[in-house]
């Protein structure tokens, strides 16, 4: 780590550790960057090679939804990445289950899949939704379909090191688990989710702006681990796990999809940059958004704050870009149009004592 990486981290969780101390909010950690020229390439932490392989394509001219999805791609077929594609965690079955979508900013259109089985690039099969049909969203065996029409090959998407930690959680298993007995928003230790941070939630997004000043993002995920079958979270939901407009920017998200869903998080980011805020500022609103509206007692430490994460990416026209989470620890990928790095980011809170 370099040292103005380690000072950086150091005045970052000083003012973090403030502010948990005094509960109150810091709104600014990171200065918003801004890319050099226009031309950058955001993702989640897994993304480096994927903002690396996009920037190579948007620099030989390539549109940035042909680049977003060449660059997640590298992560959907890495076998050692169990949480995206190939090798991606299963649901509770043992059946990997793959969710996606993209969207195109010059266009405004969208396409996404999800419950896919036996399909390794599901971001693939939703370029070819947005581009071959009138829908935006196939699901399950209707998309499986789909996929198969247009040539994509059936394969087994389970590893011996997803089936290894599948097999491991199934021989563990008491109440961490998504099948709950009746309950209300006081209603607490009765399972579900949360021993905090306790499965796999693991998705990559990426978005990018191109030489034309075009805008475009994809997300692609395995979804929650071991998840009740049939189980969609926030990632191809349009609006919740991403969201474009070319005129104002574009947003992502990773982290516990459920409150991403009900927040419709992605396109209230997209909105409060339409309203003048940075990157950053965007999204750290909707994280206090997300904290403000998470009302079920199970879902919180003793203490009322979310016993979740979540973490959002965001870029403006631009090329301005940022990030936040709800806890400290974050950070993103970006290329910048010189180089690829990460950067830490903004969070709501330090790390939680409860935490392990």
């Amino acid at each position: 780590m370099s040292s103005s990486r380690r000072e950086f981290l150091k005045k970052a969780t000083a003012v973090g550790a403030g502010a948990f101390a005094t509960g109150i909010i810091p709104s600014r950690l990171v200065n918003d960057a801004v890319a050099q020229g226009k031309t950058v390439a955001i993702a989640s932490a897994n993304g480096v090679q994927a903002v690396t392989r996009a920037m190579e394509l948007i620099r030989s001219g390539a549109d940035a939804l042909d680049a977003v999805i060449a660059g997640v791609n590298i992560v959907e077929n890495d076998p050692n990445d169990t949480s995206v594609g190939y090798g991606g965690l299963p649901n509770e079955l043992g059946v990997v289950e793959l969710d996606a979508a993209v969207m195109h900013g010059p266009t405004h259109r969208a396409g996404a899949v999800a419950s896919l089985r036996n399909i390794k690039n599901p971001s693939k099969v939703a370029r070819v939704l947005l581009e071959r049909t009138d829908h935006v969203l196939l699901v399950g065996e209707g998309a499986l379909q789909f996929a198969k029409a247009h040539g994509f090959k059936e394969e087994d998407l389970l590893t011996d090191l997803a089936r290894d930690e599948w097999l491991r959680w199934k021989e563990n298993l008491s109440t961490k688990d998504d099948w709950l007995p009746p309950h209300d928003e006081n209603s607490k230790d009765i399972g579900g989710l949360f021993e905090p941070f306790f499965r796999n939630t693991g998705t990559i997004h990426c978005s990018a702006i191109d030489q034309k000043g075009n805008i475009s993002c994809v997300t692609t995920t395995s979804g929650l681990a071991y998840k009740i079958p049939g189980r969609v979270g926030d990632s191809p939901i349009i609006g919740a796990g991403l969201y474009v407009d070319n005129q104002v920017g574009a947003a992502g998200s990773t982290g516990r999809g459920e409150a991403n869903l009900i927040n419709c998080s992605c396109v209230m980011i997209v909105e409060y940059m339409r309203q003048g805020k940075s990157p950053e500022q965007a999204c750290l609103e909707v994280c206090k958004r997300i904290v403000d509206n998470n009302k079920m007692r199970r879902l919180k430490f003793d203490d009322g704050r979310p016993n979740f994460n979540v973490k959002f990416y965001a870029v403006n026209n631009k090329g301005g870009y940022g990030s936040c989470c709800i806890y400290e620890g974050g950070e993103f990928a970006v290329h910048d149009g010189t180089s690829a790095k990460y950067v830490p980011s903004a969070y709501l809170y330090a790390k939680h004592p409860q935490l392990r």
